[in-house]
Parts: structure tokens; C-alpha cells; sequence
């Protein structure tokens, strides 16, 4: 039974940093890629980083050079690292599991952990 919970989202300041956390259980977790996805009211979900297995990351335009996802196999967890935080960064952040292959369109991925709320205001 995949379960995936994130955890690390809170308001924070415009130019601050927060660090999620998803804590993966009950499936094969080096043979699945991950992925954050985003969605904020009102909007559609919004993928915003994805790492394989074997550790290859890839980023949306408007994350890249702030964002940083990596993943720990050995503890079955995945992170995010959101660095220079902008009031269009928030929403409600969720952990996305697909096997084998990452893809960047949130429809691919059928295991989803419950959200953690990201909120960028001064």
C-alpha cells in the first residue's frame, strides 16, 4: 500500500527558505520516480520538480536555479529545498510517485501523499 506524507510547509517570508520532506513507505522506492507537484487556489496542479531513481533531477522555469529536489534512498525520503521563496510560489506542495520513469505532467502520476501548505507573504 504506496503512502507518501509530506511534511515542512509554513508561512514564510519573500526572499525566505523552506525545506519539505516526504516520507515514502509500501512500495519499491529506488524503483520509482518522484516528483513535487503544486497547486494553488483557483489553479491546476502545477509540477514543479522530479528525480529518478538513479538521482536525475529535472525543474520547471520557474522554480530552476531556486529549487533543489534530491532523495535519499536508504531512508525512502525525498526532499525540496525551496531557496529565494516569491508570493507566486504558494500553494499547497504534494509528493508524487510513478514507476521508472519521471514525466513533468501531474495526470501521469497515480501515488499521491497529502499536501503540505506553502505560504510566501510579507
Amino acid at each position: 500500500d504506496v503512502q507518501l506524507q509530506a511534511s515542512g510547509g509554513g508561512m514564510v517570508q519573500p526572499g525566505g527558505s523552506l525545506r519539505l520532506s516526504c516520507a515514502a513507505s509500501g512500495f519499491t522506492f529506488g524503483s520509482y520516480a518522484m516528483s513535487w507537484v503544486r497547486q494553488a487556489p483557483g489553479k491546476e496542479r502545477e509540477w514543479v520538480a522530479g528525480i529518478s531513481g538513479a538521482g536525475s533531477t529535472h525543474y520547471a522555469d520557474s522554480v530552476k536555479g531556486r529549487f533543489t529536489i534530491s532523495r535519499d534512498n536508504a531512508k525512502n525520503m525525498v526532499y525540496l529545498q525551496m531557496n529565494n521563496l516569491k508570493p507566486e510560489d504558494t500553494a499547497n506542495y504534494y509528493c508524487a510517485a510513478r514507476w521508472m520513469v519521471m514525466t513533468a505532467r501531474p495526470n501521469d502520476y497515480s501515488n499521491w501523499g497529502q499536501g503540505t501548505q506553502v505560504t510566501v507573504s510579507s
